[in-house]
């Protein structure tokens, strides 16, 4: 991604439903000053308490776990972002306090099955 210097650029994508289960979070880019605080809704549909991720996808790269987080009220944590798994409203919410250049990437908010552990309808397997 080429941008201007100063500028965050972050790309957001939805990945669907997974076995009646579902995830919204931000649409389209976000282009903000660096130090600007970034907060990426995330809000999921569920009937159960199952593991909820973000990743992201720098330019060229393939996606990674930034973190996950399989408990209510449990904050996940990484590189300066972070997300509370709240039950009631069921939300996931990434924020990062200062933004640089170098967080321009694309962010991917997925949940899991608590029972067949899959992450946006990809199966996690060891």
């Amino acid at each position: 991604m080429n941008t201007s210097p100063g500028l965050v650029t972050v790309m957001l994508l939805i990945l669907g439903r997974t076995h009646g289960n579902s995830v919204t979070q931000t649409e389209g880019d976000l282009i903000m000053s660096e130090g600007a605080l970034l907060t990426i809704n995330c809000t999921y549909s569920t009937t159960g308490y199952p593991s909820l991720f973000w990743y992201v996808q720098y330019p060229g790269e393939g996606p990674q776990l930034l973190f996950r987080v399989s408990k209510a009220n449990d904050k996940g944590s990484n590189k300066g972002f972070e997300a509370t798994y709240k039950k009631d409203p069921s939300s996931f919410h990434l924020e990062k306090a200062s933004v640089q250049e170098s967080d321009s990437a694309v962010y991917y908010c997925a949940l899991g099955d608590t029972v067949a552990e899959t992450a946006g309808g990809a199966e996690h397997k060891l």
